[in-house]
């Protein structure tokens, strides 16, 4: 039996949210290195904050309806389509599942196994694209894309043409990793109709709120808890979301799982995108970045929310009180303290 969400619980967990955005709204400028995309500056007060249960109720504070592109959040989509595609052993003898230890860009590959370290960096985004069939790049490119709006549960979702041509033109790295993973036998074929498949899928749009439907989806088991539409298979969701917790959030991912500890990938765009599975999809926007690529705002949140409540993957259960939202086998929710 599904988890279900009183009218009472629904309004709790609202003012609760409302809390910790207000609490982050004002604050962490000092901690923002930079804005990746030159197209965000001036949005550095753009700041969204949903969540949405495996029930299907949702929650949005804040700048939700604003439309960022995925970036590297994508890389979730693309690799799910190449485990359905390729199956698990397939998948893992062309990228591996280990975390890197490395930026995300960095031209570094698993030398033992001859494969990219794993599908959340850009190497293994690249060979992920590459998995997916299709005899073209746009036959690969409305694949992944229907995928997407199905873990989104958005019909209308496109990639944006316009900042599709801006990152092509600036794809020089990109193409090195490609070029260089080619002469070793990690790709064939047209390099650059592939690097277009994967950055098509980093510029689509989304917003706040759609993107905490794709963690619920994830949540619950591959099915979309608002359209009742299968975007991935059980044992498949199994290995997207591990790799989430091991290698989603960069150079970073340590620390995340030791202060955070709940299955994330991150976009250089400023979005996180959180799982916890049988539970919920929490999503952040925010666009001003700390070293490593990750939003500022957001990873805040999420501590908090971590912290405060007990939402750790490894908290014992009486540490968990985010809420009474799940009548069956779950946490009890408490007010939330006031914010420090």
């Amino acid at each position: 039996m599904r988890p279900v969400v009183s009218d009472a619980e629904e309004a709790l967990v609202q003012e609760q949210l409302e809390q910790l955005h207000d609490h982050h709204a004002d604050e962490h400028e000092e901690d923002i290195v930079s804005i990746a995309l030159p197209a965000a500056e001036g949005e550095e007060d753009v700041f969204g904050l949903a969540g949405t249960s495996v029930d299907g109720t949702q929650w949005t504070v804040g700048d939700c309806e604003f439309r960022f592109p995925l970036q590297s959040i994508s890389k979730v989509v693309t690799y799910a389509l190449a485990l359905e595609d390729n199956g698990r052993e397939t998948t893992l003898r062309h990228v591996g599942v280990e975390p890197s230890g490395d930026p995300f860009h960095s031209i570094t590959f698993d030398d033992e196994h001859q494969r990219p370290h794993n599908p959340m960096v850009n190497a293994g985004a690249l060979v992920a694209a590459y998995l997916v069939h299709g005899d073209t790049a746009d036959e690969k490119v409305a694949r992944i894309l229907e995928r997407m709006r199905a873990f989104c549960g958005v019909g209308d979702l496109e990639v944006d043409q316009e900042l599709l041509a801006d990152q092509l033109a600036s794809a020089d790295r990109n193409l090195a990793i490609s070029y260089l993973m080619r002469s070793l036998g990690m790709l064939t074929g047209d390099i650059e109709e592939n690097l277009r498949v994967y950055l098509s899928m980093c510029s689509v749009r989304v917003t706040t709120c759609e993107l905490s439907t794709l963690g619920a989806t994830l949540a619950n088991g591959g099915l979309n808890p608002l359209t009742g539409q299968r975007a991935l298979s059980a044992a498949h969701v199994r290995d997207v979301v591990s790799v989430m917790m091991t290698c989603g959030m960069y150079d970073a991912v340590g620390e995340w799982a030791t202060d955070v500890g709940i299955p994330a990938k991150s976009g250089v765009s400023g979005g996180i995108v959180a799982v916890m599975p049988g539970r919920l999809g929490l999503a952040t926007f925010s666009p001003g970045l700390d070293e490593h690529g990750n939003s500022v705002r957001g990873q805040a949140v999420f501590r908090e929310l971590s912290l405060r409540y007990g939402l750790h993957m490894f908290a014992s259960p009486d540490q968990t009180r985010f809420g009474r939202l799940y009548r069956t086998g779950g946490p009890r929710l408490t007010r939330a303290s006031p914010a420090v």
